[in-house]
């Protein structure tokens, strides 16, 4: 276990190096060209700029940058729109993309609902609160803080104004970032199984192997996400499977049955990762990302995604009735639905300019959807 941590932890660490001046010109602050004062003078002043340690001054925010129109809430929950920040604090917090942990946080919830042994006590509420807290903050902004270091050269073609690219945020400063999330989401997984009881600790590994796929999502040679289909189910798989298995395992048994139907629904998860990659086309085509919509065209690729998350949630209520849990599969069928709306109204008529409206309006009732199957499987 040592082994393995240590060596995810040593690749980690080699492999979010700076690239030389000459192969990646955004990590070098210069002027933008010698200045020369007039001829009349006695002698021609040159002012150069000499290579200047990106650790130790900031860069300016580019000219695309939302500065002046852009929202401190937009900010804060680091999301399209946001406001231009030099407060690093601020800056840490933006990298770790808190809009992006209620998904992980309800499937805390759906996995304790599903284990059949949660009680409203002050223990076993503390106990999922912290293991929120693992899946939430500390694991999912190691997520996505190690996604923008990778993808911090798609960004400057995409959105430079965003902390790294920018230079609002020092290589330094973002590799210490990724240490202590990484760090402290495995030793509150440590916590946790030291609490449940555990005699295998089946949250540390948990934690061990969603870190490791979010590494290799993200960070070549394996990099999982030049692949549409394949980087999309890894994704879909975090954010809905994993952290259902760490709730379930928290307060029970995780069975054979979850883990294929959690598996399923990853499949879902896959439709909700396409949506965010209609506004990095332009990004990942000149860096040769193979998304799905640069794969198949952007009109295919919509189609796919609404595809994906309805038929997979089609199937699971069918699943559900076949159980023989009819109210269940009518609860999850009325879920459906509003997000069919959402999907017609926003995000088949433009995913681009609708995305962040399509999510705030369509997911809520997946992650509703999610907590039903949750009770209908309580074992």
């Amino acid at each position: 276990m040592a082994t393995m941590a240590s060596s995810l932890l040593n690749t980690v660490s080699s492999s979010i190096r700076l690239s030389n001046s000459s192969s990646n010109p955004r990590r070098t602050l210069s002027l933008p060209t010698p200045i020369s004062l007039s001829r009349s003078r006695k002698r021609i002043t040159t002012i150069r700029a000499t290579e200047t340690d990106a650790n130790e001054v900031k860069a300016k925010a580019p000219e695309k940058a939302p500065a002046a129109s852009g929202s401190g809430f937009n900010q804060i929950l680091g999301i399209k729109g946001a406001k231009q920040e030099t407060d690093i604090w601020k800056i840490r917090v933006q990298l770790t993309k808190p809009v992006t942990w209620p998904p992980l946080i309800w499937g805390v919830v759906c996995g304790a609902a599903a284990s059949g042994n949660f009680h409203w006590t002050v223990e076993d509420v503390a106990k999922s609160i912290v293991c929120m807290m693992m899946s939430g903050p500390f694991l999912t902004g190691y997520t996505q803080t190690i996604n923008d270091w990778y993808d911090r050269d798609i960004d400057a073609i995409n959105e430079p104004y965003r902390p790294i690219p920018s230079g609002a945020i020092s290589e330094n400063e973002v590799i210490t970032q990724i240490w202590v999330l990484l760090l402290g989401g495995l030793g509150t997984a440590g916590i946790l199984d030291v609490w449940a009881g555990h005699n295998f600790p089946s949250i540390f590994y948990l934690a061990l192997g969603g870190s490791l796929l979010s590494y290799i999502y993200s960070a070549p040679p394996l990099k999982l996400k030049q692949n549409g289909w394949i980087g999309n189910f890894a994704l879909g798989a975090s954010y809905i499977s994993l952290p259902w298995w760490a709730g379930q395992a928290l307060f029970g048994t995780l069975t054979p049955d979850i883990v294929v139907l959690t598996l399923l629904y990853s499949i879902a998860g896959l439709g909700i990762a396409i949506v965010n990659d209609f506004k990095s086309v332009e990004g990942d085509r000149k860096m040769g990302l193979q998304s799905l919509p640069v794969a198949f065209g952007e009109e295919t690729a919509k189609w796919i995604c609404v595809g994906a998350i309805d038929i997979t949630q089609l199937s699971v209520a069918g699943y559900l009735l076949g159980a023989g849990k009819p109210y269940y599969a009518l609860a999850l069928l009325g879920l459906i639905v509003p997000q069919v709306f959402f999907q017609f109204k926003y995000f088949l008529k433009d995913p681009v300019k609708y995305d962040v409206k399509y999510q705030a309006s369509a997911q809520p009732f997946l992650i509703l959807g999610l907590l039903v199957t949750a009770l209908a499987t309580n074992h």
